[in-house]
C-alpha cells in the first residue's frame, strides 16, 4: 500500500473520531450532517477547498525552481553547522532505536498532513467559521511566507552534512521514493513541521484573547492541547530523524507567528465583517501602504540579491556534503521537463581519500534500500560507481531522461579516517529561473511588510496589537488603512 492510500485511510477513519472526541464538551456546536452542504455553501467553504488545491500547485512550482537555481543561490549549511555544531547527532545517537524510528517516521509524514486537514474539518464541524477560514489560510500563506527562505537560503539536511548522522527518514524504501520525489533535501530553514502547527496555536490564542477569555477557558482547549503536544513531538522528530537543525525550530516559530498575525488581522476584512472588502480604501491610504510596505519589500528584496552575490563569490570554496567512514549520502536530481538536461559535477575537496559516486534512477535506488541495514546498501550498487580521487573533479554525462527522478549516491569507504568534504553542483539547462523565483518570493516579502506596518499603526493609534478591526472602523480622526 502506497503512502497516498495510507493517508486516505487515515482521513476517512480518524476524521470522525477526532471531531467527535474533541467536541464532546460542546455538542451543541456540532453542525448536523444533513446541514453540511448548506453550511459549506452559505459560509463559502468551497473557497477553502480551492485554497488547498492552490497550495499543491504553489508547492509544485516552487519545488521545480529549487534545484535549478542552486547554482546561483548556493547554501548556508556551513553557517548553521558553525553555529550549532553537531548537537543533533547527540540527539539521534542518544534515542535511536527501531521502534522509535518507525513511530516518528509515521508521525512526521502522516500525522502532520492529517493535522493540517483535520483542523479545518474540526472547526467547520463545530461551527467556527472564522477559525475555519484562518487555519485554511494558515496552510496556504505560511508556505508562501517560507518560499524565499527555501529558494534563496538553502540549508542541507543534517544527515547530508554531519558525518555519522543517519538519514532515518529516507532509509525505508516504502518512504524513500515518496520523500525523494516530494521533499527537497535543502528545505530545512524554516521547518514547516513547526511553522504550520505553531501558526494554528498562535491563531487560536489570538482568537480567544481578542474575545477576552483565556485559552484554558476556551471550549476548544483540549483540541488546542492536541495540536500543542503534536507540535512538541514534531520538534523532536525533525531533529532525531536526521532532517532539520535546531535553528529551524525558532525560525519555524517566527514564520508561523508572522503568518498568524497576517491572517488574524486580514480575515475580518476578507469576510466582510466590517463592510465591503475594500471599504475605506482611498488614494491616500493606498499610497501610504504602497510607500511603507514597498520600502520594506525593497529592503528584503535587496537581502535576496545580496545573498546571491555572496554565494556567487564563495559557493565553490565551501563543502555541500560531508561524509564519515562508511557513509552513503544522497543528493536529488529532480524530474526533468522536455528540452531540459541535468549535469552533475562533484569535486572531492579532501587531500587523502577518494569518494565513490554513482547516479541511479530513484526507483532502482529504493530497491537497494534496507532500513534494517542503514538505508542504501552500498554493496548492491557499488559496481556502477565512479571513484573520484583526492582533489579531483568529475563531471557526469548529461541526464536527459524524462519522467524519472534520480539520486546521486556518494560513498566514503570504511577504511577512510576522519571526514571528507565534497562540493556538488547540478546544472539544469533551459531558461534562467532566478527571476521567476524572485517573483515567487514577493508575496512573502509583502506579507512581512504588511504585518510590520499593521503593528506600527496599531501602536500609534493606541490600540492593542491583537485588535483585528480593520482600520476604517477605528474611531479616530487620523485612521489609516
Amino acid at each position: 500500500m502506497s503512502p497516498y492510500w495510507v493517508m486516505m485511510g487515515l482521513i476517512f477513519f480518524l476524521t470522525p473520531i477526532i471531531c467527535w472526541l474533541f467536541s464532546r464538551n460542546h455538542t451543541e456546536s456540532r453542525v448536523p450532517l444533513k446541514r453540511t452542504f448548506n453550511e459549506m455553501w452559505d459560509k463559502k467553504y468551497y473557497l477553502h477547498v480551492m485554497g488547498y488545491l492552490a497550495i499543491f500547485i504553489w508547492k509544485k512550482v516552487t519545488d521545480g525552481l529549487n534545484e535549478p537555481i542552486k547554482t546561483s543561490t548556493g547554501h548556508y549549511t556551513d553557517w548553521v553547522h558553525g553555529l550549532e555544531g553537531e548537537l543533533v547527532l547527540w540527539v539521534q545517537n542518544t534515542f535511536q532505536n527501531v521502534v522509535f524510528t518507525d513511530i516518528l517516521n509515521f508521525h512526521y509524514l502522516f500525522i502532520y498532513l492529517f493535522l493540517i486537514y483535520v483542523t479545518t474539518i474540526y472547526y467547520m464541524y463545530t461551527g467556527e467559521r472564522d477559525l475555519t477560514d484562518k487555519v485554511t489560510l494558515n496552510y496556504l500563506l505560511i508556505y508562501a511566507l517560507a518560499v524565499p527562505y527555501y529558494l534563496f537560503f538553502n540549508v542541507e539536511v543534517t544527515s547530508s552534512y554531519i558525518p555519522g548522522m543517519d538519514a532515518l527518514l529516507y532509509e525505508d524504501p516504502w518512504y524513500g521514493y515518496f520523500y525523494a520525489s516530494h521533499d527537497p533535501l535543502d528545505n530545512c530553514v524554516p521547518s514547516l513541521h513547526i511553522a504550520i502547527p505553531f501558526g494554528i496555536l498562535a491563531l487560536n490564542w489570538l482568537h480567544v484573547r481578542e474575545q477576552g477569555i483565556s485559552i484554558k477557558e476556551w471550549k476548544h482547549y483540549r483540541y488546542h492541547q492536541f495540536i500543542l503536544w503534536n507540535t512538541v513531538l514534531f520538534a523532536f522528530a525533525i531533529l532525531y530523524l536526521g532532517i532539520h537543525w535546531i535553528i529551524d525550530i525558532p525560525l519555524g516559530i517566527f514564520i508561523g507567528g508572522i503568518g498568524a498575525l497576517f491572517i488574524h488581522h486580514i480575515q475580518p476584512r476578507l469576510r466582510n465583517d466590517f463592510g465591503a472588502t475594500f471599504k475605506g480604501f482611498t488614494k491616500g491610504k493606498t499610497g501610504q501602504h504602497a510607500v511603507v510596505e514597498g520600502i520594506i519589500v525593497l529592503l528584503l528584496f535587496s537581502v535576496l540579491l545580496g545573498s546571491m552575490a555572496y554565494q556567487e563569490d564563495t559557493m565553490n570554496e565551501r563543502a555541500s556534503m560531508r561524509l564519515g567512514p562508511g557513509d552513503s549520502n544522497i543528493d536529488i536530481i529532480q524530474e526533468l521537463v522536455p528540452g531540459q538536461e541535468a549535469i552533475f559535477t562533484l569535486t572531492n575537496m579532501d587531500e587523502d581519500y577518494p569518494v565513490e559516486v554513482l547516479i541511479i534512477e530513484l526507483e532502482n535506488a529504493t530497491l537497494a534500500m534496507d532500513k534494517d541495514d542503514g538505508g542504501i546498501v552500498w554493496s548492491q550498487i557499488s559496481d556502477q560507481a565512479i571513484s573520484v580521487g583526492p582533489g579531483e573533479t568529475h563531471r557526469f554525462e548529461a541526464i536527459d531522461a524524462l519522467d524519472f527522478w534520480h539520486l546521486a549516491v556518494v560513498h566514503l569507504n570504511d577504511s577512510a579516517e576522519g571526514e571528507v568534504s565534497v562540493q556538488i553542483t547540478v546544472e539544469y539547462t533551459g531558461e534562467d529561473l532566478v527571476a521567476k523565483s524572485l517573483w515567487m518570493s514577493l508575496p512573502s516579502l509583502w506579507m512581512t511588510g504588511w504585518v510590520i506596518h499593521r503593528l506600527v499603526r496599531l501602536n500609534m493609534d493606541g490600540r492593542n496589537w491583537i485588535d483585528s478591526t480593520p482600520s476604517h472602523a477605528w474611531n479616530t480622526a487620523d485612521e489609516s488603512e
